[in-house]
């Protein structure tokens, strides 16, 4: 299988950690979608990370492909077993993909990461400081009421706990980082999943692929022993426009 998408991106780490977890064979094309090319556009109609590639299928959207991975490949499910649980582990997942998503990507991780590293500009500090004073506050307090004390939600590691847990490390890439003393059950838990083996494998490739040019990144990752796909879907010069990262 084919994963068209940035290590990086909570979205992507998102669908790779569940195909690790799945042992599943599979290479990436590690574009943001700023760079993504005309057939890119035809795979990605809107212009977002990851797309999944299984042979004659295509598939967007990260919940998109961890549903299906879950469903073609169903040892070791992603999911827990019974009708309420599994419900609210969605749930849990699209909270991470849509509010974590508009706080830890668009409100701090794009401001003082990507916009200067694509666009060569400062990003906006403004809101950078009204989501770190006024909106974080308040998701960290529903979180802490969601997440257990001890252990991962559902038993074994799955993927609501991967989907929540993704965007904390992005947010840990500019700077932040959970107040323990005010939100023990979160700092805990974030801790947990991310030093997980399969995470903690993809972190050693992000670092790679932060700490490298754009234009360099993909001959980096290879040598840091990568699998990733021969051809690339991406083009030198970044296109503006809103994107999922």
């Amino acid at each position: 299988m084919i994963v068209i998408g940035s290590y990086i991106s909570p979205y992507v780490r998102k669908v790779l950690a569940c195909m690790e977890l799945k042992g599943l064979d599979y290479a990436v094309d590690p574009i943001t979608p700023f760079f993504g090319n005309d057939e890119f556009s035809r795979l990605s109609p809107l212009r977002r990370i990851p797309v999944l590639i299984d042979g004659d299928l295509v598939l967007n959207d990260s919940s998109v492909i961890c549903a299906y991975l879950d469903e073609a490949y169903p040892d070791r499910p992603l999911l827990p077993s019974t009708p309420a649980d599994r419900a609210r582990a969605r749930w849990l997942e699209e909270y991470a993909d849509s509010r974590l998503g508009d706080l830890f990507i668009w409100g701090l991780f794009y401001q003082r990461f990507v916009h200067p590293l694509v666009w060569g500009e400062p990003g906006d500090e403004e809101r950078v400081q009204r989501t770190l004073a006024n909106d974080v506050p308040v998701t960290l307090d529903y979180l802490e009421e969601q997440l257990p004390a001890d252990g991962f939600l559902f038993g074994e590691l799955g993927l609501a706990d991967i989907a929540l847990a993704s965007f904390f490390r992005n947010a840990g890439y500019v700077g932040f980082t959970v107040d323990a003393a005010r939100w023990p059950s979160t700092a805990r838990f974030v801790d947990a999943v991310l030093s997980q083996p399969v995470l903690e494998k993809l972190a050693r490739l992000e670092d790679v692929q932060r700490n490298s040019t754009i234009s360099g990144r993909r001959q980096a990752l290879k040598d840091a022993g990568a699998t990733l796909t021969e051809q690339t879907w991406g083009v030198r010069e970044p296109r503006r426009g809103m994107k999922r990262l």
